[in-house]
């Protein structure tokens, strides 16, 4: 390690082979730990290597380093990326840059990909122009905010539940930064800034109040190719600090990567670099360079992090439970040798059921208690060995003999899938007719989608030509006509607002009336619903409180054989079940 940092401090292009990729990781945290005070950016081959490495990453240090992904389309293309991708871009170049004294330590580890490494980007002083922060007592038009934010990208919605979104509501403004992980209601007394809450986007419920908001540019390829300055845009390296260290890792296949993505951009597009003019600025800046290669190469470092591969192969399918079994035995025997010959031993495993069957296991096998490994709560993808340090790093796939299935990164931020959950409505089971229930007024019969003109009281977008209406498209519900009235009456719920609807699920082949607006049959269908539920749950206690006043009898433990059925595949929770 002493010679690794040597190498590393003189600079310049450095390779260091025999490297596993499952220890890449690991090396960029060794890294990080002897340059604590520089910037490290790890180099994946794609999305789903990037993501893996972060989660190792994470283990490693205990924090979330920066992770900055690709757009996910291409950018002559029609389409913009998801919310969440560009929120991961901007919050990296945001925090990038913050003064050095403000960054967390975990700002100094970020992890990208080649595609992203291609796609040009805000500079720096652009992107500090379009940025602006607001404090309590600032003077400012609420109106005269809106247009800037729309011009950073921001999208006016009827309510805020996505990255990216504003609401203006009178004199209060609701704006969902993409760098934040919470929207912020804005209150004006006139034009002056009374308060700032942030607030919880699916029930819109304050959180707390804070004493100022930074507001970067919602929009990133969008807002670039509107700019008379296309040329002038620039990439990852122009936010970052000269004393940065590149970690490329396998650089023939960054290579193939980057050759893969070039030929599908069209040539002299602007918002691409090529891979070969990405390495002379990476030189030509005075970046330092390490290339992590597995294959073993002519030059020897001095650090060899091998695969346990040879120890504890893992193969497409499962095997047969016996041949499982036996070479998980033999495994586990491997591990027993290496701790009798004084190798370092930890065994990470996601969650403490994971640790209690490996201590179960390793009981089974009759292996003396002594012996056991240092056992670590943590997930990495696989292990590997470095014999000249004597220490071995055992993760759940080797003990368990299966790899592990890691949902998209972005899927993991509950507040969000939660949010998104409960604004999603599958517009492909609804068909014309339905029958549907809108929550505050019961059972209407859903007649499509259709765009209505913004009302007066929400500004919404601005219009391209004088002759063009802002517009925002509706769920159109009509419900059965009251009184005198012939014309059957409808509603239009905004999309924003489509949590509110659902299909109508009923018993039988009867259909049920319509229900009236402002009627009150479905209020009282609503209390005699609530009604009943109090009524089971009553009933559900007292059942509850008579079983627990009688004598129970214990089952018998789950055995080996039904443990191994239930964990013979291993996936990430959703943000529900962990609630749960």
């Amino acid at each position: 390690m002493q010679s690794l940092a040597r190498r590393v401090e003189h600079g310049g292009a450095l390779t260091f082979s025999g490297l596993a990729v499952p220890a890449q990781p690991f090396f960029a945290a060794l890294l990080h730990q002897i340059f604590p005070h520089r910037q490290i950016v790890v180099v994946a081959e794609n999305l789903k290597v990037q993501e893996s490495f972060q989660q190792d990453l994470e283990t490693w240090t205990g924090a979330s380093p920066l992770f900055y992904p690709a757009w996910e389309v291409l950018p002559h293309e029609g389409r913009l990326p998801h919310a969440d991708v560009i929120s991961e871009r901007l919050q990296t170049i945001v925090t990038l840059s913050q003064d050095a004294k403000s960054k967390a330590q975990n700002s100094k580890l970020l992890v990208t990909s080649v595609a992203a490494l291609l796609q040009k980007t805000f500079t720096p002083a652009d992107l500090k122009n379009r940025a602006r922060t607001l404090k309590r007592g600032d003077k400012i038009a609420p109106l005269d905010l809106i247009e800037w934010l729309e011009e950073q990208g921001y999208e006016p919605e009827a309510q805020v539940s996505q990255k990216g979104e504003l609401a203006l509501r009178g004199g209060i403004v609701d704006i969902f930064p993409p760098t934040s992980p919470w929207p912020v209601r804005l209150e004006f007394f006139g034009d002056e800034l009374e308060s700032l809450r942030e607030f919880d986007p699916q029930s819109q419920v304050s959180r707390g109040e804070i004493t100022e908001v930074t507001l970067p540019p919602a929009g990133e390829i969008g807002i670039l190719k509107n700019s008379s300055h296309v040329t002038h845009h620039s990439s990852l390296l122009d936010h970052l600090a000269r004393e940065t260290i590149f970690v490329l890792c396998e650089p023939e296949a960054l290579s193939v990567q980057a050759g893969n993505y070039s030929q599908q951009i069209p040539v002299g597009d602007a918002f691409h670099i090529s891979w070969s003019d990405f390495l002379a600025d990476l030189n030509r800046c005075g970046f330092v360079s390490t290339e992590l290669a597995e294959e073993a190469g002519v030059e020897e470092t001095g650090l060899q992090l091998s695969s346990l591969e040879a120890f504890r192969p893992l193969a497409g399918r499962p095997p047969e439970p016996q041949v499982a079994e036996a070479q998980r035995r033999e495994f586990f025997q491997q591990l027993h040798r290496w701790r009798r010959q004084d190798f370092s031993v930890h065994v990470f495993c996601n969650n403490e059921g994971e640790r209690q069957r490996f201590e179960e296991i390793w009981q089974e096998f009759g292996l003396s208690v002594e012996s056991r490994p240092v056992i670590s709560l943590g997930s990495l993808a696989r292990g590997f060995i470095c014999d000249q340090a004597k220490l071995v790093v055992v993760t759940d796939a080797e003990i368990f003999g299966r790899y592990k299935v890691q949902r998209p990164r972005r899927l993991k931020s509950p507040h969000a899938v939660a949010a998104r959950s409960a604004l999603d409505i599958d517009f492909t089971d609804l068909e014309f007719g339905d029958l549907v229930v809108h929550l505050q007024h019961g059972i209407g019969r859903y007649l499509g989608l259709k765009n209505l003109p913004t009302s007066a009281g929400s500004r919404g977008s601005q219009p391209t030509t004088t002759n063009e209406q802002p517009a925002t498209e509706c769920l159109v519900i009509e419900y059965a006509p009251s009184g005198d009235a012939v014309e059957p009456p409808k509603l239009y719920v905004p999309v924003s607002e489509a949590h509110l609807v659902s299909k109508y699920v009923g018993a039988g082949k009867a259909n049920p009336p319509l229900n009236q607006l402002g009627g009150n049959r479905w209020a009282k269908a609503r209390e005699h619903a609530e009604k009943a539920v109090r009524d089971i749950a009553a009933e559900m206690l007292r059942i509850q409180a008579v079983r627990e006043s009688q004598p129970g009898h214990p089952c018998k433990p789950d055995n080996q054989w039904q443990r191994e059925f239930e964990g013979a595949f291993i996936y990430e929770e959703t943000p529900d079940q962990v609630t749960a």
